[in-house]
């Protein structure tokens, strides 16, 4: 059942670390590239540049990159203080290069995007706002102090101060919108993953608790034959031994041994596909969802509407399990007074709902929930329990939708007050109704069991 998703949360903290190979390596590319572009301006082109003061300041970053490889091993990863002061570095390097070489009118002066935009997908805002205030700082002394841009004339190329003040315009709007962009599309790939993970935690312990059964049968079937000695030799002891003062004992030894056999074999049967409580109709199961949910205060209602000779007999699963009690969980902790939880089904669709009479779904919430870190807590209703539904609502709607089911979400309508969770699945999904099959009907039925191997026993 539902279990604490800040721990899974916390235990799945995204660390802001970057590797030092990746910075090792784009930088020999920046260095390639600065020295391709510089000597193919001064022998290709044949334009006048400062060359020497140029390649010493190319020749930095390559002796620092030297260095970073002799005192780092290879798969070394930056915190995050490191890794910004690195590209900092990298910003007054190319700042420098750009200053010998016509400053902001130089074409290059692009460049100032690539650390910041480095800096956006793996490290944390406030690091990439300071890189950005340094590409400001650069770009802004560059607008107006430069040696001359390299150009096929005696005092080089003089650019309108409007057409520089465009450049440094036309810089900063591009530093602006491709750091928001590049912070905002790799935050998302960072929740998505960090929640995933945390799917994956949920069900690997779900799956756990679901296989306990089996080493139960396991431990039934190696205390069998100790524990038929033991009967078999109460039972020898008690014909030889006259009645006396062990009598009752000994009665009381066999009755105990015939109580550990049944238990035992309760045990034993539960690795069988028709084992009790493997399959249980679909009220039934709702119950014992909601049970754990009855002692916060909240009334939970379950109802089923359906033909009762056409009820699903539902397949015990962890996911479904999970699901439908993360949901009702939250259902819970907005509530005023009551959840209802219906179950309807027909000869082609099984249908749950949960429904609650809280203040529902804020309107501008409702088409991001189930998406991971969206939470309601700030809404209307103000429950004492922190979280909601953010991480484990993902989880639940993701786990859901594995096992084929349709989530629809929405508020009840008015005068009424609540939200309204509608699980569906193809009838398909569910056993025959009827009683539990033998080991061979177990093993054709399409039920929750045979999807992906997840839940079986």
């Amino acid at each position: 059942m539902p279990f604490d998703i800040d721990c899974v949360s916390d235990h799945l903290a995204p660390q802001r670390h970057l590797r030092l190979a990746t910075l090792v390596r784009l930088r020999w590319l920046a260095v390639a590239g600065q020295s391709a572009a510089v000597l193919g301006v001064a022998f290709g082109l044949g334009f006048e540049l400062p060359l020497a003061a140029c390649l010493a300041v190319i020749a930095l970053s390559a002796g620092l990159n030297v260095a970073l490889r002799l005192i780092f091993p290879p798969n070394h990863r930056l915190r995050e203080p490191a890794a910004g002061l690195l590209l900092a570095y990298d910003l007054l390097q190319l700042a420098a290069l750009l200053f010998l070489t016509g400053g902001l009118t130089n074409p290059f002066a692009v460049m100032f995007l690539a650390p910041v935009m480095i800096s956006a997908t793996a490290l944390s805002p406030r690091t990439t706002a300071a890189l950005g205030a340094l590409v400001v700082g650069c770009a802004s002394l560059l607008a107006y102090r430069h040696m001359p841009l390299p150009w096929p004339v005696e005092d080089g190329l003089e650019l309108p101060q409007l057409y520089v003040l465009g450049l440094w315009i036309a810089l900063m709007l591009a530093l602006v919108f491709i750091g928001v962009y590049a912070w905002r599309v790799s935050e998302e790939g960072r929740e998505l993953a960090q929640a995933l993970s945390a799917t994956e935690l949920v069900l690997a312990r779900e799956q756990h608790l679901s296989a306990l059964d089996g080493l139960a049968a396991a431990a039934a079937h190696e205390l069998g034959t100790p524990l038929a000695t033991i009967a078999l030799v109460a039972k020898e002891l008690e014909r030889a031994l006259s009645p006396g003062a062990h009598g009752d004992d000994l009665a009381l030894l066999r009755e105990q041994v015939t109580r550990c056999r049944d238990i035992l074999q309760k045990l034993t049967s539960l690795d069988g596909q028709g084992a009790p409580y493997e399959r249980m109709a679909v009220r039934h199961m709702l119950e014992e969802i909601a049970a754990p949910h009855r002692n916060f205060g909240v009334a939970i209602e379950v109802r089923a509407e359906g033909a009762a000779e056409l009820e699903p007999h539902w397949r015990r699963n962890p996911i479904v399990l999970y699901g439908i009690g993360n949901i009702v969980e939250n259902a819970v902790d907005f509530a005023r007074e009551q959840v209802r939880v219906t179950a309807r089904w027909s000869a082609e669709r099984m249908v749950v709902e949960i429904a609650d009479d809280g203040p529902g779904f804020a309107p501008e919430m409702l088409a991001r929930l189930g998406e991971p870190y969206v939470s309601t807590r700030s809404g209307g209703s103000e429950p004492s329990e922190a979280g909601g539904l953010g991480l484990g609502f993902f989880i639940a709607k993701t786990l859901l939708e594995r096992s084929g089911a349709r989530l629809d979400l929405g508020n009840a309508a008015a005068p009424e007050t609540g939200a309204r969770v509608k699980i569906v699945w193809p009838r398909a999904r569910f056993a025959e109704p009827g009683p539990a099959p033998g080991p061979v009907a177990a093993a054709a039925s399409p039920g929750f069991g045979a999807l992906a191997g997840v839940g079986e026993r």
